[in-house]
């Protein structure tokens, strides 16, 4: 893992869940997905316990960040939930575009 952005979101019996966006270094490229989540969610379990596990993990090429590198998790929150209708203002993004690939690749 290069870098990666923990939102939670609306569970219908948990309450709320985690939900991991993550942008894997190029050697984890080729490497299948579901192991690398069962991975991902290892470590994560050894580290801090398994209360940590994330429920979703997706994988991404970039986040959407401002020109500072500020992570907009608000924008992350909302595709995890679903909620497509008012991101707010993107142009202050680095980047807007991946907005609309990581809403399309959504779990």
């Amino acid at each position: 893992v290069a870098e990666s952005a923990i939102v939670g979101y609306p569970h219908d019996i948990k309450g709320s869940a985690l939900y991991g966006y993550v942008i894997l270094k190029d050697t984890g490229e080729s490497r299948d997905r579901e192991n690398l989540r069962k991975e991902i969610n290892q470590v994560i379990s050894d580290t801090i316990g398994p209360i940590a596990k994330l429920d979703k993990i997706q994988f991404v090429s970039a986040l959407p960040k401002t020109r500072s590198g500020k992570i907009m998790r608000r924008i992350l929150r909302k595709i995890a939930e679903g909620d497509y209708a008012n991101f707010g203002d993107t142009s202050t993004l680095l980047n807007p575009e991946i907005v609309e690939e990581i809403k399309n690749e959504k779990i």
